[in-house]
């Protein structure tokens, strides 16, 4: 469940420290020690009120490529305190273990969302940039709620999207390293015949 809501977090920082508070408040969620403070209702209301202004702010293109400046430590910030506040019964070890490896899971989500947001500015202008910040706020939305009803199904969805990222950035940096070496190894690009 923790590793969900960090996910998550890579997203939308607030969303899943939302779905977190209201689950607590609620009484579907166990808070950890210490974290009951996050079913407080001043905390919903700045949880709710933060989430609102992400959100906002997200949907004004260029504005969201400034926001990612922050948002990729906040977003690993708020994977932690997500993972440290649903964690109980765990070893001290093995629940900061747990939370660090969040705090991984988040930047991993974050560094997607980032890349995916560069692509589209650079092949739209930005125009289609709300488009993206729409998908990134519905999967916030579906990966909190997830991890809540369904930790297992989510922890399975968080390491194949980790696994597909990897991959996805290692193929970008090292394929466009081996199309080099290989136009080297060739002696350099094609030559072009000219005209008579």
């Amino acid at each position: 469940m923790g590793l969900g809501l960090a996910a998550a977090a890579g997203f939308r920082v607030f969303v899943p420290l939302l779905a977190a508070a209201v689950a607590a408040k609620t009484g579907l969620l166990p808070l950890s020690p210490g974290f009951e403070w996050l079913a407080s209702t001043p905390a919903l209301a700045a949880l709710g009120t933060a989430t609102v202004l992400e959100v906002g702010a997200y949907a004004v293109p260029w504005l969201d490529q400034l926001l990612d400046i922050v948002a990729t430590p906040a977003a690993m910030l708020a994977g932690m305190l997500a993972a440290a506040s649903v964690v109980v019964d765990l070893p001290p070890l093995i629940k900061w273990s747990a939370v660090v490896l969040a705090a991984g899971a988040a930047g991993m989500t974050q560094g997607a969302t980032v890349f995916t947001r560069f692509k589209s500015t650079t092949l739209t202008g930005g125009v289609g940039n709300p488009v993206v910040s729409t998908l990134e706020l519905i999967s916030a939305v579906v990966t909190s709620a997830l991890a809540i009803f369904l930790p297992i199904l989510t922890l399975v969805a968080v390491i194949l999207l980790l696994v597909f990222f990897t991959r996805r950035v290692h193929g970008v940096i090292f394929g466009r390293r081996s199309a080099r070496e290989a136009i080297v190894t060739a002696g350099g690009p094609p030559k072009v015949p000219r005209g008579p």
